[in-house]
């Protein structure tokens, strides 16, 4: 499977459907993943989690993989999400309120699996549109 094809596959099969085998099949077990929390996570038994977690808050969830640029091992992916907050996160109660965010990750890829990614999504849109975050006010 090309590096593309294992980011896509990725974005569907674990964050569009659920799917916990997809995790083990499609990332490496020394992976890491920057960028989603204050710690690295570090291989699919410590991704699991998070993914339930956020899956559990975010209902209705689907990640649009917009665009990708591949060279070599690496793919930077463009990424649309939508969703509704449904769950509790991070100790806070549902909302209920829709969520709609861009995010980009750059991707490695070894030997059809996810070795490492760096993610950046603007989780704070995200907070803003649960009510967590105010919007800041305009500059006069």
């Amino acid at each position: 499977m090309s590096p593309d094809a294992v980011v896509r596959a990725w974005f569907k099969e674990v964050w569009d459907e659920g799917n916990e085998d997809a995790i083990d099949r499609l990332m490496a077990p020394d992976a890491v993943a920057h960028g989603l929390g204050s710690d690295e996570i570090r291989g699919p038994e410590a991704f699991k989690p998070y993914v339930r977690a956020m899956r559990g808050a975010l209902g209705d969830l689907e990640v649009e993989v917009v665009q990708t640029l591949t060279e070599g091992d690496r793919v930077a992916a463009h990424c649309h999400v939508v969703a509704r907050h449904v769950g509790a996160l991070f100790g806070a109660a549902a909302t209920q309120r829709p969520v709609d965010f861009w995010g980009i990750t750059i991707v490695r890829v070894r030997d059809g699996q996810i070795v490492e990614g760096w993610n950046c999504f603007d989780f704070l849109r995200m907070y803003q549109q649960m009510g967590w975050v105010s919007d800041p006010p305009l500059p006069q």
